[in-house]
C-alpha cells in the first residue's frame, strides 16, 4: 500500500498534468487549519484548489511527500501529499475517490461565482431567531465575548456585538466555528465552516 502511494505522487508534474486535464483551479480565500506528520496543527490559507490539489499559505514549511490533513472552510476534511513548495507555504495533492472530487468540484464553483458576484454569504438559506438568542464567540488569541445572535441561516448569522474581528479571521460562536465576513452597524456576520442541520445549529451556537 505504501509503495502505491509513493507512486502515486511519485512525480508532481505527472499530478499537475493530469489535475489540469481534468479540472481547472479556483483563485479562492479559504480559512482551514492543517495537520503534519507529527501531529502538530497549524493555521492555513487556501488561496488556488481544484479537486485534485490546492496551494496554501501556511507559517510553517512542510517537506515534499509529507502527508498533510487540512480542515478547510466550506470544505471540510481534506487529506493529501505535499507535491510542491510555494511563496509562503506550499502545494498539496488532494487523494480523494472520484465521487468526493465530484463533490468538491461544486462547492469550489459556487465559491467562484460567490466571489464573481461578490457576494459576502450564501443566501440560499432562509434566515431566523433561534430560542436562545445570547450566546458566546471566542477570538484566535482566547478571549471571550458575551454576545446576541440577531439572525441565523444553515450557513450563517447576525451577531450584536461591540467587538468586531477583522474581516477573514475565524472565530468560534458556542461549539461552532466560522469566519468573519463583513462588520454591520450592530456588530458583524458570519459564515459557517460547512452547511448545517437547524437542530443541531441551535443547540451548538447558543
Amino acid at each position: 500500500m505504501a509503495q502505491a502511494t509513493a507512486l502515486t505522487y511519485k512525480t508532481p508534474a505527472a499530478t499537475k498534468s493530469f489535475d489540469r486535464r481534468r479540472h481547472s483551479r479556483v483563485k479562492v480565500n479559504i480559512l482551514g487549519r492543517f495537520m503534519r506528520e507529527d501531529r502538530l496543527e497549524y493555521p492555513c490559507q487556501v488561496v488556488d484548489m481544484s479537486p485534485g490539489g490546492a496551494a496554501m499559505i501556511a507559517p510553517v514549511a512542510a517537506r515534499i511527500g509529507e502527508r498533510i490533513i487540512a480542515y478547510i472552510d466550506h470544505i471540510g476534511r481534506v487529506e493529501g501529499q505535499v507535491v510542491r513548495e510555494i511563496e509562503g507555504g506550499f502545494a498539496i495533492s488532494i487523494n480523494a475517490p472520484l465521487r468526493k472530487r465530484d463533490k468538491l468540484a461544486n462547492v469550489l464553483t459556487w465559491l467562484a461565482n460567490r466571489d464573481v458576484l461578490n457576494l459576502p454569504e450564501d443566501r440560499r438559506h432562509d434566515r431566523f431567531t433561534p430560542k436562545n438568542p445570547l450566546t458566546q464567540i471566542v477570538l484566535p488569541d482566547g478571549r471571550q465575548y458575551q454576545c446576541r445572535i440577531i439572525d441565523l441561516s444553515l450557513s450563517g448569522a447576525s451577531l450584536r456585538t461591540d467587538v468586531k474581528p477583522e474581516i477573514g479571521v475565524s472565530i468560534d460562536i458556542g461549539k461552532m466555528r466560522a469566519r468573519v465576513v463583513r462588520h454591520t452597524e450592530e456588530g458583524i456576520a458570519v459564515e459557517f465552516a460547512n452547511v448545517q442541520n437547524r437542530d443541531l445549529l441551535e443547540r451548538h451556537i447558543s
